[in-house]
This record gives structure tokens, sequence and C-alpha cells, in this order.
């Protein structure tokens, strides 16, 4: 059997959903495309979109969960690919305070979000 998967959404659990969705709309140009919420009010799920591609990141706010994530050795991040003048867009990300790590040999950078979770940043080829 051939299984043809294609991506679809990637999560992560955030403690303000509102500063997390602030922050990947002013360091990324992320929108909200739908929402879904709890009836109880447990759990709110909000998906991002790049308005180019099917693919989308889930915020997921879970209303018991109060302390900060740990995400201890967890090397897995996000890469986002951005248009336009990617020197420029780096001086931005240094200008909002977000850039965590800088690799000047390998011409990358990473960023992190509120949850203190990594996003790397590559031009579009």
């Amino acid at each position: 059997m051939e299984i043809k998967g294609r991506f679809d959404h990637f999560n992560i659990n955030v403690t303000n959903l509102d500063k997390s969705i602030e922050f990947y709309n002013k360091a990324l140009g992320l929108k909200e495309v739908r929402r879904k919420e709890s009836s109880t009010g447990a759990f709110i799920l909000v998906y991002l979109g790049d308005g180019v591609t099917q693919f989308s990141l889930e915020l997921t706010w879970l209303k018991d969960h109060t302390q900060p994530y740990e995400l201890g050795e967890n090397e897995s991040h996000l890469c986002i690919r951005v248009a336009g003048d990617y020197d420029q867009i780096r001086e931005y990300h240094r200008e909002m305070g977000c850039i965590a790590y800088e690799n000047h040999d390998m011409g990358l950078y990473f960023i992190n979000d509120p949850d203190d979770y990594w996003i790397e940043v590559l031009p579009v080829k």
C-alpha cells in the first residue's frame, strides 16, 4: 500500500492566546483562519494561516494550564520562509527582541514566540 499524506497543520500549546496571535501576526504575518471553542470553556483552538498555502499553525489554549510549558530539550521547530529583504526582516525581528539564535555561516536565524517556541526564518528562494 502506498499512502500519500499531505501536511495540514502543526500544533503548539500557548499560555496567552491573544499574545500569541498578536506575535505570529506581527512577526510573520500569520492570520487567524478559523477557531474552535469548547462548549465548557476548557480549551480554544486557533488556526493561523499564511494566506498562500493550506498549511496552518494550530494554537491550543487550555483553561486549566496556567503555568509555562516545559519545553525541555525539545529541538523541534517550525520553519517559515519570508518574502522580501531578508536582512531587513531580520533587523525587524531584532528590534522586536525575539531573535533567539543566529547562524551566520548557514545564513539563518530563529525567533522565539511568547511561550519560547523557536521558529526558523529563511528567505523564499
